[in-house]
C-alpha cells in the first residue's frame, strides 16, 4: 500500500479490512475497495492492492458520497 500525503499524516491510515461492492464485475474483478479507520477512509484499485491509496477524512468522504448521490459528477451531455 502506497500512501503519500503530507497533509494527512495525522490520520489513522492503518487500513486492515478492505471491502468491495458485491455488484463489482466478477469476470474482470475491476472495482475499487474501501477501508475505514476511526478517522479516515481509504480507496484503492482492487486489481492493484499494493498501489496508491486515496485517503479522505470522514468529512471529505461524506462530501464525496453526497456529490455522487446528487449527481454533481455527471458528465455533461454532448450537444
Amino acid at each position: 500500500m502506497n500512501i503519500q500525503d503530507a497533509h494527512k499524516d495525522h490520520l489513522d491510515t492503518d487500513f486492515k479490512e478492505w471491502h468491495k461492492s458485491p455488484l463489482s464485475n466478477p469476470p474482470d474483478n475491476q472495482c475499487v475497495e474501501v477501508s475505514i479507520t476511526k478517522d479516515a477512509v481509504g480507496l484503492r484499485d482492487s486489481r492493484n492492492p499494493d498501489g496508491f491509496v486515496l485517503v479522505f477524512d470522514h468529512g471529505e468522504w461524506e462530501a464525496f458520497v453526497g456529490g455522487v448521490a446528487n449527481g454533481s459528477f455527471r458528465l455533461p451531455t454532448p450537444s
